[in-house]
């Protein structure tokens, strides 16, 4: 613990630097467009790193929460005529309740088992939004307005990535904060409980089931505010929302880093999207580097870098600690 104050004290500093990172590094167009853009792909992996991390389940299912953000602002701004406020509030509900839905039917499901049902709703999903006409078929959602959350006099609108940036940063940090809070909750320490010995957590009082429906109704709004963002970046909402390089990057995010590192998603989709945006090898070329980095840390190193750095933070400390005088050199000459 007194290990973890110094680091909560440094985030104010860190998140000053994140704000101000992109005017600092030239203010270009292209800049302000991966840091947006990495914000939003950040918050959509934090809700599926609790379930993740925090409940111990591999949902391959969470797109679809990214996707219900991003078409619920879609068609009610651009058919509606809906405000921002209203598609942010509409996209919420809306998540809870297909959240609601997915928990319930996965309820009792575990591992393998869970993963292939949620899997299976991310096709089913991803199949209706390429061939119904309702959401635009296989041409989406075009013609989104600018986002505009302004509050009587107050201007608040975003017309391109630089005005965009400190909305984007500020669902960020508030998803961040959200996270940090839940995981020094009862839900929290609840969802570990469930995770490392179910046994022992019905023993203590804890119910499995409804911790599971708990955190997947935190969860989903998370990822779903991750589409809300990023169909009025876009300005235009499609079926390849649904794809599975969207779900490659979440789960890489989770554990490229390390699982349970606050700041981790966030920065393993920097470092993903920062070769891509600006190291790009070509894009078949790029899915394949990302697909490979998921397998090596899955297959090498489970622990993330976080657990490759440990011992090598151990190995410099005791290479650089003073030797520690024998018992001989301490003996008195007779």
């Amino acid at each position: 613990m007194a290990r973890l104050r110094p680091q909560r004290a440094a985030l104010p500093i860190v998140a000053v630097l994140v704000l101000f990172a992109p005017g600092w590094l030239g203010g270009g167009a292209s800049v302000y467009s991966a840091a947006v853009l990495i914000a939003i792909l950040a918050v959509l992996s934090y809700g599926l790193d609790v379930i993740v991390s925090d409940l111990g389940e591999v949902s391959l299912g969470h797109t679809v929460f990214f996707a219900v953000g991003a078409y619920t602002t879609a068609l009610l701004s651009t058919r509606a005529g809906a405000g921002s406020w209203a598609t942010l509030g509409a996209s919420i509900a809306l998540a809870l309740v297909f959240a609601a839905a997915i928990g319930l039917v996965t309820l009792r499901l575990r591992e393998f088992v869970f993963s292939l049902v949620t899997y299976a709703m991310a096709v089913v999903a991803m199949t209706l939004a390429a061939n119904w006409a309702f959401l635009g078929g296989s041409d989406g959602v075009r013609g989104l307005p600018m986002l505009d959350l302004s509050i009587g006099p107050l201007t608040l609108t975003a017309r391109n990535d630089k005005e965009l940036w400190p909305y984007a940063f500020a669902l960020l940090v508030a998803v961040i904060y959200l996270v940090d809070r839940f995981r020094h909750s009862q839900l929290g320490a609840a969802a570990i409980m469930t995770h490392l010995n179910p046994r022992l957590a019905t023993i203590g009082g804890i119910d499995p089931a409804r911790v599971r429906l708990q955190v997947f109704l935190f969860s989903a709004p998370i990822s779903a505010l991750a589409g809300w963002l990023y169909a009025y970046q876009r300005a235009y909402v499609s079926a390849d929302i649904l794809e599975n390089y969207f779900l490659i990057l979440m789960l890489t995010a989770v554990v490229l880093v390390g699982r349970r590192q606050l700041l981790g998603p966030l920065l393993a989709t920097a470092l993903v999207l920062v070769q891509e945006k600006f190291f790009s090898l070509g894009g078949y070329v790029d899915k394949i580097v990302l697909g490979s980095v998921l397998v090596l840390i899955l297959a090498f190193f489970p622990q993330g870098l976080m657990g490759l750095a440990r011992p090598l933070g151990r190995l410099f400390r005791a290479r650089a600690a003073p030797a520690t005088p024998s018992l001989t050199t301490l003996e008195t000459p007779k």
